[in-house]
């Protein structure tokens, strides 16, 4: 019987050994020597003071600042929760959104959706659109949009709202990505945002694209993927070259 079990043991030991101990050692020494940046997280410092990294998207959302894209991932760009709304092109939630009671019962916003982004996106940009209805309808107390309110109305199934934008945008625009955690945005989507990021800085358009110019990525080794931006090391060139006062 040991002479079957013996053979068994020392495998298990010796790739234990290998595979386990050996194998992560070498790789680990090897990345910190060839590309130890990238081999910590590429990680992105001010000062002693870590504020990000450079794979992982962070919600932006004032006025001075590029946009990312939307994010599923928990409640928005949680790196431990990283996912996609796994939703097809012809689902109802994808395309107008869906609402929920909350615990003390009232109704918000459960899942978003395409129409709604383009509808924000729109008026953040000042992007010209046409609205079967005014959206002056859709505004709170505070003359704030209620989401609430569009997402049904988007959802309306004998008048639904039909809201359209002038001009092109960009898919990653209003989608997320796969993981939820892309740090990028296309060139054209950056360029769509320009305008309100040089007016809340008070600069021209000319200054903020010449920075998006510089921050552009090109396609890895001049073929894989497309050209990109950074959005977090965007904010930082512009907050470096342009403080918002």
């Amino acid at each position: 019987m040991w002479g079957q079990i013996l053979p068994g043991l020392r495998i298990k030991i010796f790739m234990t050994i290998v595979l386990g101990i050996a194998y992560p050692l070498v790789m680990t020494a090897i990345a910190q020597a060839v590309f130890p940046h990238q081999a910590n997280g590429s990680l992105i410092t001010q000062g002693n003071k870590v504020i990000g990294s450079e794979i992982i998207a962070q919600g932006f959302n004032q006025p001075e600042y590029f946009h990312p894209r939307a994010s599923g991932a928990g409640s928005g760009y949680d790196a431990t929760s990283s996912a996609g709304p796994n939703l097809g092109p012809t689902s109802a939630k994808l395309l107008h959104g869906t609402t929920k009671k909350d615990d003390k019962g009232n109704e918000v916003v459960d899942f978003d959706g395409l129409s709604l982004r383009v509808v924000h996106y729109c008026l953040d940009n000042d992007i010209a659109y046409e609205s079967s209805l005014p959206l002056d309808r859709f505004k709170d107390a505070k003359g704030d949009l209620d989401d609430v309110k569009l997402i049904k109305a988007f959802n309306d199934d004998k008048a639904p709202l039909v809201f359209k934008p002038r001009a092109p945008i960009p898919a990653d625009a209003i989608t997320t990505s796969a993981s939820g955690l892309d740090p990028h945005i296309s060139p054209a989507n950056a360029q769509l945002q320009a305008a309100r990021v040089a007016r809340t800085r008070g600069i021209s358009v000319d200054q903020v694209n010449q920075v998006v110019a510089r921050s552009t990525e090109r396609p890895s080794l001049g073929l894989l993927g497309e050209s990109r931006v950074n959005v977090l090391k965007l904010n930082l060139a512009l907050d470096q070259q342009f403080p918002h006062k």
